[in-house]
């Protein structure tokens, strides 16, 4: 096994065949999958298994997604360091927030243990979220044009076959920001934090997933202040709740004939 890069690795693999019988040994390119933890202030927090690439996109999407910092200023430094098995992220706070951050450690522990914990989390898993405001104005044909031209800003995704994008787009369907991982929760997390830490104004256009869409993308959509969503696949019920609550435009099912448009209170899609 060889290991080029952060993304990706060549495994060795044979290809069987169903109709003619036919095998062939050969290689395969994988994407990497390692744990990331992230501490906090010293405080350790989560661990995710993720591609190790575009990391410190990674440490300020989550803080944002997690609601743990409300803005770029409040995250003070990102350093990741690989381990022996995987990766730290090591993030640095500014300000007050370390209340905030123990608060939400010691909810994070009550996860999996005695019912009426269970309660308190069920009531932050659903804690009310921000309304966004109305999505710019974006025609059928800006959203197919961003789509179209997805599959050629996936380097990971074309190597592998096994990777989610999220991309930022203009109202006109021009791809602004791109980043990939294995995980599309990640994928998401590292393109808020990629567009935070270059000034992209992610209200300013649309968020194009090449993922399920389940309730945790529209809830970090509308926590970075993006006002339409489209993903290539379908929503789930608490998806198209959440995104009706927050007044996201959402759009799911996104192929090259068609889509599917769940919300969208601003009548934005024309």
């Amino acid at each position: 096994m060889s290991r080029p890069d952060l993304t990706a690795e060549t495994v060795a693999a044979r290809r069987v065949g169903f109709a003619d019988l036919s095998d062939a040994d050969g290689e395969r390119i994988v994407p990497v999958e390692t744990p990331v933890a992230f501490e906090f202030d010293g405080v350790g927090y989560a661990v995710m298994m993720a591609t190790p690439a575009d990391l410190e996109d990674f440490g300020v999407g989550f803080a944002l997604s997690e609601r743990l910092v409300e803005r770029i200023e409040d995250v003070a430094d990102v350093s990741p360091a690989e381990l022996p098995r995987g990766w730290v992220l090591r993030v640095t706070l500014r300000g007050a927030l370390r209340e905030r951050l123990f608060e939400r450690v010691r909810l994070r522990l009550t996860e999996g243990s005695c019912g009426l914990c269970g309660l308190e989390t069920i009531e932050q898993v659903l804690r009310p979220l921000p309304t966004v405001g109305p999505a710019a104005p974006t025609t059928r044909a800006a959203i197919a044009k961003a789509l179209g031209a997805l599959q050629d800003r996936q380097p990971l995704g074309n190597a592998t076959g096994a990777a989610h994008a999220a991309a930022f787009c203009s109202p006109d369907g021009e791809i602004a920001v791109v980043r990939e991982d294995v995980g599309r929760h990640n994928a998401m997390d590292k393109l808020i934090g990629a567009a935070a830490r270059a000034g992209v104004d992610l209200k300013a256009g649309f968020i194009l997933l090449t993922a399920r869409c389940s309730y945790e993308l529209v809830e970090k959509a509308v926590v970075a202040g993006c006002p339409m969503l489209v993903t290539i696949s379908a929503p789930t019920s608490l998806a198209v709740e959440r995104a009706v609550e927050a007044g996201l435009t959402l759009a799911a099912l996104a192929r090259k004939d068609s889509m599917l448009v769940v919300n969208d209170p601003s009548h934005a899609i024309c």
